[in-house]
């Protein structure tokens, strides 16, 4: 439905900063992406040595950024900049070779202010689940 040329348009992060690959489902109160974790990834070289796995902090931020894409794609020139994490829970250690399939759904929307509820999943198991405060400045 989206691929990284549509998503960096609506986003303002740039490799290797952007965390979403792909948008697969999209409406104005949930999305659905996905990010394939390659070997190669910069934070995979210290995180950790010999066994390598994707930081929780990046899979939050992987979710944040797909809410991202779902409230940005309408509103064009806007930031999207973290408020709070509430209920962050890891659940799956995420590696090289995974995708990770992302959702985001809106639970409130006060203009400037949006709080979404998202998930990562490899394999249908969930690998993290968190809710997300954000500020958006225009």
């Amino acid at each position: 439905m989206m691929d990284i040329e549509a998503i960096k348009k609506i986003l303002p992060h740039r490799p290797p900063f952007l965390f979403v690959d792909e948008v697969l489902e999209v409406s104005d109160d949930r999305i659905l992406a996905k990010r394939e974790i390659k070997d190669d990834e910069y934070f995979l070289t210290g995180h950790f040595p010999g066994e390598p796995i994707m930081p929780g902090v990046l899979i939050v931020e992987a979710i944040a950024q797909a809410g991202g894409v779902m409230l940005l794609r309408n509103r064009r020139n806007a930031i999207p900049l973290f408020m709070a994490i509430d209920k962050a829970r890891f659940r799956k250690i995420v590696k090289p070779g995974d995708t990770l399939i992302l959702e985001a759904r809106l639970l409130q929307d006060r203009g400037k202010v949006v709080k979404i509820a998202g998930t990562a999943k490899v394999n249908d198991s969930l690998a993290c689940e968190a809710t997300i405060l954000a500020g958006i400045r225009e």
